[in-house]
């Protein structure tokens, strides 16, 4: 007779309901996108000019400064662009998920749904301004005069490994935030500090020595951006992350969620009480 695990059975039960409850995320991601871009005088444009500004402003840092933080000069704007691109993907994610479960507080104590689509739902919003922020890399791309190679295909692999790595995080933090009130206040400030610890506005080849390059790769967004770069500048002969560098990212994005949802479904017994 075949038994099945109780553990195995409860996480495809989630899965289930996660299906059965799908439309629901789509409602909430509408819900705060309209609450997001509601009364703002361009819109959704902000998703397209917080890179644009950011990249500008680098840009002109580096010319300042002399010294690009980058294995080939020329390409050190798109190269900035990309980082820019998954990092405000994955730190939208993370803050919104953080505050999911306590900022929609009487529906997750009077209304049963998978608790579990509320920081799901989250990455759908980052989604939508990612993809409207993309829509500029292209005259970008046309502009510098880099042409993408056949590796623009593996282009997705890069974004999705982003997407999970952020999915991750933010499962963690959402139950943490809302058994410890404290993870609330303490994740904007760790995202700063993300941003200097996690290649957006440099390369890590350009800048990490070698011997310390498996330690910054226990980062899961290394291997990501590092792969978009990659797949997007061969033109401009940026090399893609190592097999060590990329191999870390993944182990350390699973890892975190699988622990995640392992963590997220045990806290969610006593959410609803401590909420």
């Amino acid at each position: 007779m075949h038994v099945v695990d109780a553990a195995d059975s409860d996480y495809v039960f989630l899965a289930r309901e996660l299906w059965r409850y799908r439309e629901l995320a789509w409602v909430f991601a509408a819900r705060d996108l309209k609450v997001r871009y509601r009364q703002a005088v361009i819109g959704i444009a902000w998703a397209v000019l917080q890179p644009l500004v950011m990249m500008g402003l680098f840009l002109l840092f580096t010319r300042w400064s002399g010294k690009t933080p980058s294995q080939h000069a020329n390409t050190y704007a798109l190269s900035c662009y990309i980082g820019l691109l998954i990092w405000q993907m994955f730190s939208y994610t993370v803050r919104e998920s953080t505050t999911s479960l306590v900022g929609h507080r009487d529906l997750v104590t009077k209304v049963y749904f998978p608790r579990l689509l509320l920081p799901l739902s989250t990455v759908i919003c980052a989604l939508v301004d990612f993809g409207f922020a993309l829509l500029v890399l292209g005259p970008l791309l046309w502009w510098s005069g880099v042409l993408p190679g056949a590796a623009v295909i593996m282009f997705p692999l890069g974004i999705m490994l982003g997407m999970l790595a952020a999915i991750a995080v933010g499962i963690w933090l959402s139950a943490l935030n809302a058994l410890y009130r404290d993870i609330g206040y303490i994740v904007p400030f760790l995202l700063q500090i993300g941003l200097f610890v996690t290649p957006v506005l440099y390369e890590t080849r350009a800048v990490v020595p070698e011997n310390w390059q498996w330690l910054w790769a226990l980062n899961p967004l290394v291997g990501s951006i590092e792969w978009c770069r990659w797949s997007l500048l061969p033109a401009g002969g940026t090399a893609g992350p190592t097999f060590v560098m990329l191999g870390l990212s993944i182990l350390m994005t699973g890892l975190l969620l699988i622990s995640g949802l392992w963590y997220f479904r045990r806290a969610e017994q006593w959410i609803a009480d401590r909420i």
